[in-house]
């Protein structure tokens, strides 16, 4: 996890024009990534950051981006109070008349679906995607607990920080809502075969299994990092129902193989929309692809509302708890009545010590010394970066850009260790 104690001193204002730009991380439909560094106090790149940066003329741009630094603040509170470690710290912003930008700790493990895509057969195994989902369920613990509902879960917004643990980032398209009463609790007699009878996260004896993660062809690698566009449309209709059981949002949004049926109705919805983005997470990280994609949009969202996940292989754990989260009805949902309780109870998550996981030494996986992308390998940039938006507004008169591609360089074996 990032130690907010361990990175460089950030004022609370950047100066764009101390900002260097190292390479390009990656480039969405509202702004540009950068891995920077601050030439004034870290000239030589030892402590890079990611840095958004936003175009303020663009449709839309302020208010997004406004919007992610306000989560973001929340999301870091003043010293000594602890970070929570798989979610994002705010290091420092900028405004200017043409940029938004702001500041988050670099995470040089890519994200969870490059990572995917780097194994052999393109898919985890059951234990490593225990370990995930429990930090990203932790994660989203604490993003409802403050009342942010998330509504952006996909692979390519997990990233992998350089201890190994998951951080969540994109929070543009997140929303405030009013915590809903529990219209259940826990009772003694419940804590049955579902209850956590917790293991140790270090064992003794424990075996090592190593699977070696092989170059990908580039054609392949730049298929898999085409990223799914954010379904930001409006609905046939929108019933106006009351909910007594706290607030809905009528927003229609998120990434199409993502986005629930409650959403596509145009009925409102809840929290639960987390927790069917995090079943249709589940179903790609085992089987490679998620349940309900179809040759278009109309036909993706067709499937969503009447196809049932097809879940392969034997009956088991995992697949029942994809099934419980990928229920159409949001009501019967796992998650739904008790929110992240359910969820922590279920078998598939039976042993895990939901409290040590920040404890876990040797996660799945940790980005090896050799990675070309790690802090310590980068050296100083020397690109502006108003230079840099400059150049795409007039690509005939300014030369290419000399930053790299923001695809990760496959260039050699890396070795993956399931705890």
């Amino acid at each position: 996890m990032e130690n907010p104690s361990s990175s460089p001193p950030f004022p609370t204002e950047l100066d764009l024009d101390n900002l260097k730009a190292i390479k390009i991380l990656g480039k969405g439909a509202m702004g540009t990534v950068f891995l920077v560094h601050d030439t004034f106090t870290d000239p030589t790149a030892r402590s890079p950051f990611a840095l958004k940066v936003v175009q303020r003329s663009k449709h839309d741009a302020d208010r997004r981006a406004l919007w992610e630094i306000g989560v973001l603040t929340r999301l870091s509170p003043p010293d000594p109070t602890p970070q929570h470690p798989f979610l994002p710290r705010l290091l420092g912003r900028l405004e200017t008349s043409e940029f938004l930008a702001w500041a988050v700790p670099y995470c040089p493990g890519s994200d969870l679906n490059v990572l995917r895509y780097r194994q052999n057969d393109g898919v985890f195994s059951p234990a490593v995607i225990r370990f995930y989902l429990a930090e990203i369920i932790c994660a989203l613990e604490h993003l409802h607990s403050l009342g942010i509902v998330y509504r952006d879960l996909k692979p390519e917004n997990i990233l992998i920080q350089q201890s190994g643990h998951v951080t969540l980032t994109d929070f543009d398209l997140s929303r405030n809502l009013k915590k809903k009463q529990l219209s259940e609790t826990l009772t003694d007699e419940k804590k049955d075969q579902n209850s956590l009878s917790e293991i140790p996260v270090r064992r003794k004896h424990q075996r090592n299994f190593i699977r070696w993660i092989p170059v990908v062809p580039d054609n392949k690698y730049k298929k898999a990092l085409k990223k799914a566009k954010s379904a930001r449309v409006s609905p046939v209709s929108r019933r106006k129902l009351s909910f007594s059981d706290g607030e809905r949002s009528n927003s229609f949004v998120g990434t199409e193989e993502y986005v629930s049926p409650e959403v596509i109705r145009g009925e409102g919805h809840e929290f639960a929309v987390d927790w069917w983005a995090l079943g249709i997470l589940t179903y790609e990280m085992l089987y490679g692809t998620t349940p309900f994609k179809g040759k278009n949009r109309k036909k993706t969202f067709r499937n969503v509302l009447t196809k049932e996940p097809e879940l392969k292989g034997q009956p088991n754990a995992l697949t029942d708890l994809i099934g419980r989260l990928l229920q159409k009805d949001p009501k019967k949902r796992l998650g739904y009545h008790r929110g992240v309780c359910e969820i922590k109870e279920h078998p598939f998550f039976k042993g895990v010590r939901w409290d040590l996981l920040t404890e876990v030494l040797r996660p799945p996986f940790i980005p090896s010394g050799d990675d070309a992308d790690l802090k310590e390998k980068v050296t100083p940039g020397k690109i502006d970066i108003r230079e840099y938006f400059l150049s795409l507004k007039s690509p005939s008169s300014m030369p290419p850009s000399p930053l790299p591609s923001p695809s990760i360089e496959l260039k050699r074996n890396v070795s993956f260790m399931e705890y």
